[in-house]
């Protein structure tokens, strides 16, 4: 749901998401959007900062008393740090900043439709589980909480490593500042400076206003930076020089100013390896490892997955326990992201509120990572390459062109390997955001 007053900026917006894949609806009075919110299925709001009547953060404070798991994304043409951070405080996902940028509107867009639970309020999931190496996981967090210094969190793609940086931050006395993520596997390096420290009027074409960057509106809080392994050497300097002095520069600017954040990294990449083989800084993987937090997967707590999948299930539909041992048994290579994904479109296409083996056993057919043919050569070179660039699809929130970036192809050859992978034929997933 897009929400601005003048009626040719919500146009452009929806339009912006539309070609982004999103089903969007718009409205220009705040009340009338807040009716609808009331009514309707709305995975993400976006909305305007200043309005006559209802400004942004009021639509902010009546979307929390509604609907508290609809993240909410502010936009603004005025915005200062103070308002950025005012609205951050009170709940809101992220800030834009007018003009839009098509890739960071479809960047952050993405991002706040992932945190939006498909069938139940996610908020405790960080410390949803019994295992004996979830509870050490637990423990670690608490006192990585009371600490200071920089975190490192490891672990493998959808075990949860965003949800374990939020709980640190919940747990510090850095609770009531603002808590701001940074997907750095998402950008390009031009964008990720910028989007990282932001910049000046005038500091490139385009710049038409000063914009701050994330770092700047973590002040006081915390800065989580996911997918560090990531980024290119250019970055990897300059994101030490920023952890060592703890001062930004804005693009464009000359004035540097000192911050006070706490940074939160995390990886899934072996970066010892990245280190020996010269792709990573040394000094710069000491400066985040001070403090390692490793994120088990989900096959070394595997007694959570009845839990877990009951959870996920939420409250209308039940799993049978022939279903729930069905499910304790797949490999999940996705880990705790795939089993959810996996359970709600189990809740999805059910027929009946109990959903049983018959049930578990067909969507297995359907998944090629849970149930793998035996493969030769060539089709593991293939499964490899999909797996790949499927992955490179979710870092980049969904957008392609983006995607292409991250995997060093040029458009067309991104495009013809979709196609000859089968890519483009894959059905939206059943709870697309809208």
């Amino acid at each position: 749901m897009v929400i601005d007053d003048e009626p040719a900026v919500a146009t452009v917006l929806s339009a912006l998401l539309k070609q982004g894949g999103y089903r969007t609806v718009a409205e220009t009075v705040p009340e009338r959007a807040m009716e609808r919110l009331q009514s309707e299925r709305i995975d993400v709001v976006l909305t305007d900062l200043r309005m006559p009547g209802m400004d942004g953060l009021e639509v902010l404070r009546r979307c929390r008393q509604l609907q508290p798991d609809v993240p909410v994304v502010m936009i603004s043409a005025q915005a200062t740090v103070g308002s950025a951070i005012e609205a951050l405080r009170a709940g809101a996902a992220d800030f834009l900043l007018k003009p839009i940028d098509r890739e960071e509107l479809l960047f952050i867009v993405a991002k706040a439709a992932a945190r939006r639970p498909g069938f139940a309020n996610g908020a405790s999931l960080p410390l949803l589980g019994e295992a004996p190496c979830f509870g050490d996981l637990r423990r670690l967090i608490t006192k990585a909480g009371r600490a200071t210094a920089t975190v490192l969190i490891r672990g493998e793609t959808g075990t949860g490593k965003e949800l374990v940086a939020r709980a640190i931050h919940d747990s510090s006395e850095r609770r009531d500042g603002p808590f701001v993520t940074l997907n750095c596997a998402a950008l390009p390096d031009t964008l990720l400076e910028s989007e990282l420290f932001g910049y000046e009027k005038g500091a490139f074409t385009g710049a038409v206003q000063q914009k701050p960057g994330r770092v700047e509106l973590a002040d006081g809080g915390t800065l989580f930076l996911d997918e560090i392994g990531e980024i290119t050497p250019a970055m990897q300097a300059k994101l030490l020089r920023l952890l060592q002095n703890k001062e930004i520069t804005r693009l464009g600017g000359a004035k540097t100013q000192q911050v006070n954040v706490r940074f939160l990294a995390a990886t899934h990449q072996d970066l010892e390896s990245a280190v020996k083989e010269g792709r990573f800084r040394q000094d710069l993987y000491y400066r985040l490892n001070v403090i390692p937090v490793q994120v088990p997967s989900l096959r070394e707590r595997r007694s959570d997955i009845p839990l877990l999948a009951r959870h996920f299930v939420g409250v209308e539909h039940r799993l049978d326990d022939a279903a729930v041992a069905r499910l304790s048994e797949l490999a999940w290579p996705g880990n705790v992201r795939q089993l959810q994904n996996f359970v709600e479109r189990l809740v999805a296409l059910s027929d009946a509120p109990t959903i049983g083996l018959a049930d578990v056993e067909r969507e297995c057919e359907r998944d090629v990572r849970l149930a793998p043919p035996p493969m030769g050569l060539e089709s593991v070179v293939r499964k490899a390459e999909r797996e790949r660039i499927l992955e490179a699809i979710e870092q980049a929130g969904g957008n392609r062109s983006l995607a292409a970036r991250l995997l060093g192809l040029s458009r067309r050859t991104f495009y013809n390997k979709l196609d000859q992978l089968e890519i483009n034929s894959l059905p939206p997933p059943p709870n697309a955001p809208r």
